[in-house]
């Protein structure tokens, strides 16, 4: 099984690179926000996650672990196979991801090619409870959900302002995770509003 590889990107696809390790080129699928982190021509490292089939192997690549992770956890999921799994990275970012099931944001799940009402439903059902475990992408920190109060009014001006739920309430819980959860409605939204626009 090969779990790492560092080479040339040779070429960059929509969906896929190839990376050349001494001469030898390698195939590997990727989400658009891995291939998008790859500098063609240049040495980079991969990620992979190999999947045997009847009729091929195929290499899966992943620019972090904490992709890599979400990976595996979604193709646990019935009716998401490999494709769809790469398809729900390059929507939605780990973190996003971990808010969106939080949230039961169906919709969001849904900007995914390949992920209708009734897939995003099981997705949200099956990840509820494992999501606040997963890795985020920065370390291993959860989102936290964003209780009632101070929490849900910033949440209701964000999304007024036009900011998607599940990125309004992960800047909501990582602004009261650091600066505690006895900040006043405008510090909330200020804060919020610095964190949205990194």
């Amino acid at each position: 099984m090969i779990a790492k590889l560092t080479g040339r990107i040779e070429s960059l696809e929509a969906d896929r690179c190839v990376v050349d390790v001494n001469g030898v080129g390698y195939l590997v699928l990727a989400s658009t926000r891995s291939l998008s982190a790859l500098p063609t021509g240049a040495s980079a490292t991969l990620l992979i996650e190999t999947v045997v089939r009847e009729d091929a192997i195929v290499l899966y690549g992943f620019a972090d672990s904490a992709e890599r992770e979400w990976f595996r956890l979604l193709t646990t999921v019935q009716g998401v196979g490999a494709k769809v799994a790469l398809s729900i990275l390059s929507a939605l970012a780990p973190r996003d991801l971990i808010a969106a099931i939080q949230a039961g944001d169906r919709a969001s799940l849904m900007r995914a090619p390949g992920v209708g009402a009734k897939l995003a439903v099981r997705l949200l059902t099956e990840l509820h409870e494992k999501a606040g475990a997963m890795p985020t992408g920065i370390g291993f920190s959860p989102v936290l959900p964003v209780p009632g109060g101070t929490g849900e009014d910033a949440l209701s001006a964000l999304a007024h302002l036009g900011y998607r739920r599940p990125e309004a309430q992960a800047a909501v819980a990582r602004v009261r995770e650091r600066l505690g959860e006895e900040l006043t409605l405008d510090a909330v939204i200020r804060e919020s509003l610095k964190e949205l626009a990194r």
